[in-house]
Parts: C-alpha cells; sequence; structure tokens
C-alpha cells in the first residue's frame, strides 16, 4: 500500500497567517515557509506580532471561519482518498485547522498544539517533535509503505527528500530554484497525475 503524504496551508487550503495580515494590514504576518525556512523564528515573529498588537486567537479565529478549502482541493483530495491512503502533515496548528478540516471531510493530520490563556492570549506553540513531517515518512517506511509526498514551502523539502518521492506543488521561484531534484505540479489535474506516476516507480 502507497501513503499519499500532503501538506495543508497552500496546497489544499488557504494560507491562514497570509489571511490575517490582510484583515489587520501588518505585512510582517504574511511572510511564511515560502519566506522563511527556519519554522522557529517564524513563529516566533507572529507570536510577537500578536502580543505587541494584543490580538488573540478569537481574532484568528474569526478570519478562519470565513476561509474555505483552495477551489478543487475536496474533489482532488477525495479521488486522492480513493487510489491511495492519504495523511496531512502540516506545521499549522489543530486549533486553526479543524473548521476547515470539516469542509475537507476530516482526512487524517498530525499537527501541533498552542497554548492559550485563559483570556486566548496564545502564549506559546507545541511542536509535536522537531521536522515532524521527515520523521513521520521515515516511520512510515519503517512500517514497510512506500510514500509519496507533496508540498509547496521550505518546510517540506526534508519531507519531500525522505519519501520515496517528492512533489512540490504550486511552489514560488525560490523554492523550485533550490530543489530542482523535485518535479513541480501547477494545479491539482497535474498533482493526481504525479502521485500516479510516482506509485509506478516505487
Amino acid at each position: 500500500m502507497i501513503i499519499a503524504c500532503l501538506d495543508l496551508e497552500g496546497v489544499l487550503i488557504p494560507e491562514i497567517w497570509v489571511n490575517f495580515a490582510k484583515k489587520t494590514g501588518i505585512e510582517e504576518l504574511k511572510l511564511t515557509t515560502r519566506d522563511i525556512p527556519d519554522y522557529d523564528v517564524l513563529m516566533k515573529k507572529r507570536l510577537n506580532i500578536l502580543d505587541e498588537n494584543n490580538y488573540k486567537i478569537q481574532d484568528i479565529e474569526q478570519v478562519i471561519s470565513q476561509l474555505n478549502p483552495l477551489e478543487g482541493a475536496k474533489d482532488f483530495l477525495d479521488q486522492l482518498r480513493q487510489e491511495f491512503q492519504v495523511i496531512i502533515l502540516s506545521d499549522t496548528f489543530y486549533q486553526f485547522a479543524m473548521p476547515l478540516m470539516k469542509q475537507l471531510g476530516y482526512p487524517t493530520l498530525f499537527c501541533h498544539n498552542l497554548e492559550i490563556g485563559a483570556d486566548g492570549k496564545i502564549n506559546h506553540y507545541r511542536l509535536r517533535m522537531q521536522d515532524q513531517k521527515r520523521e513521520a515518512v521515515k516511520r512510515l517506511k519503517e512500517l514497510n509503505f512506500k510514500v509519496v509526498a507533496a508540498g509547496d514551502s521550505y518546510n517540506d523539502t526534508t519531507m519531500l527528500a525522505e519519501a520515496h518521492q517528492g512533489i512540490l506543488f504550486c511552489p514560488p521561484q525560490n523554492v523550485i530554484d533550490e530543489f530542482p531534484q523535485f518535479p513541480v505540479t501547477k494545479n491539482y489535474k497535474q498533482l493526481l497525475e504525479a502521485f500516479r506516476q510516482a506509485s509506478e516507480k516505487i
């Protein structure tokens, strides 16, 4: 059995922090793992901005409540699940993702958790483990699964490298330039076909 591992934001759903940045007008919050490879640096920057501007979890939840999966994402995911076992590996947080997981039919999701105070302040974040996407793929391989993985950002590249086959989906040019070993797909039709072709090679 082949397992398909997918990133979440930028692949199936919009970038939550980018949409929150649009709501607040804070340009720095538009930075994602497409721009900053070090996730710890990125998250500390985000939490500092929230603290400085007194934004709470409720403010982010309000933005999330208005979001939908990317156009075509649900149909793509439904088709992929007919042909592969699917696990979503994300560096988002359960508190952010679950409303959108409902719209996607509750696929299996491995991600992280936020530490939130009684007043709604996001005090800290707790990673499941360092480089959890790569580690999850590594463990699946140890269970004798074949793994094909797809993502769009710097924080996906170790997962793609660990998988038997890795695929980039709508990545920025800087990621394409730095990781030319991974095929690039630009829409869900291409991505589904890339999964099929990869499964024939492993």
